[in-house]
């Protein structure tokens, strides 16, 4: 049988494979990557029955212009996209988000850009046919790690799929709330108290505003200065999604998905796991505040973000 592809027609803002991410190496200086928006990935992969962990295409502000070679796909979209299928008969049928779509040979699906926010989620049943790199199929195009030789796509290129065709097609969807709140809960940074009173006043409350200067590895914010009293470079420690690193200028710099394992910048927070979709999906120019919790209170709220992403994944079952 002649394999099904997608042909990128258009290749979008920073288009790669992603799935939970590449655990257990940062001894080697290999970071988690992974999902920027954990929820809605699991969530793509779930309205087409895949495994949770599958590998799906995460794209940024703009997505992919893709038309299907051979075969058909069943796929879902997730985020807050704008975007339409265009069959056969060249009809536009404008797309939803969190629902799956049947999509037949020479149709193209056209991910125009994300609204109100940064990251969308393409699932296919079945998956891409790609290889696992340190047993995940995350790509890190910083380091060059993972699918298409560790590269973002690009036009021209074709993404093979591993199930040729859809044999039995059952419609399902969710309703999902796409919260906009713009506080983020975090808990003391191991270098907390290098900062004077003022600035730790400052950072809990005074707004930040989300830069340009934003992707993967991390976020940049612009706001009231935080003073460091004791060191404003330190020893290069370890490194995890979520910290708040303080350079000598004093614009904090949250660290995402594909952060550096190690950095010498003193540490004010850390963002609760629990936010960190969140925090991810904010677009340059968004205001924020930070709020500080301790550790027990970050885990339960960790625990109440497992529950709603489960009854999320539980109510695509029961519905359809």
């Amino acid at each position: 049988m002649t394999e099904a592809y997608f042909e990128i027609l258009r290749a979008g803002t920073n288009s790669s494979i992603q799935d939970q991410g590449r655990k257990n190496l940062y001894h080697i200086g290999i970071t988690i990557s992974g999902a920027m928006d954990q929820k809605i990935f699991k969530i793509s992969n779930a309205l087409v029955d895949n495994n949770l962990n599958e590998g799906v295409i995460e794209f940024a502000y703009q997505g992919p212009l893709l038309k299907l070679k051979n075969g058909s796909v069943n796929f879902a979209i997730t985020g807050n996209i704008d975007f339409n299928i265009i069959r056969k008969n060249s009809i536009i049928e404008k797309g939803r988000c969190f629902q799956n779509y049947f999509l037949d040979k020479d149709e193209e699906l056209d991910l125009i850009y994300t609204k109100n926010s940064v990251f969308g989620y393409l699932a296919v049943e079945g998956g891409f046919k790609i290889e696992k790199v340190w047993n995940s199929y995350s790509t890190n195009t910083k380091a060059k790690i993972g699918p298409n030789n560790g590269e973002k796509f690009s036009i021209g290129e074709k993404i093979y799929l591993k199930k040729p065709e859809v044999k039995n097609f059952e419609k399902k969807k969710i309703e999902y709330n796409n919260s906009i709140a713009t506080t983020i809960r975090t808990i003391k940074g191991t270098n907390f108290d290098y900062f004077s009173k003022e600035a730790k006043n400052n950072f809990f409350n005074e707004e930040y505003q989300v830069t340009n200067l934003s992707d993967r590895m991390g976020m940049r914010l612009e706001g009231p200065k935080l003073e460091n009293i004791t060191n404003t470079n330190i020893k290069s420690e370890g490194l995890v999604k979520g910290v708040i690193q303080v350079p000598a200028d004093g614009n904090p710099i949250i660290m995402f998905s594909d952060h550096g394992t190690i950095g010498g910048y003193p540490k004010i927070a850390v963002l609760a796991t629990a936010d960190h979709d969140r925090a991810a999906q904010f677009t340059p120019g968004t205001k924020i505040k930070f709020n500080m919790v301790d550790l027990s209170e970050a885990e339960v709220m960790f625990q109440n973000y497992l529950k709603i992403t489960k009854s999320y994944l539980n109510k695509i079952n029961e519905i359809n």
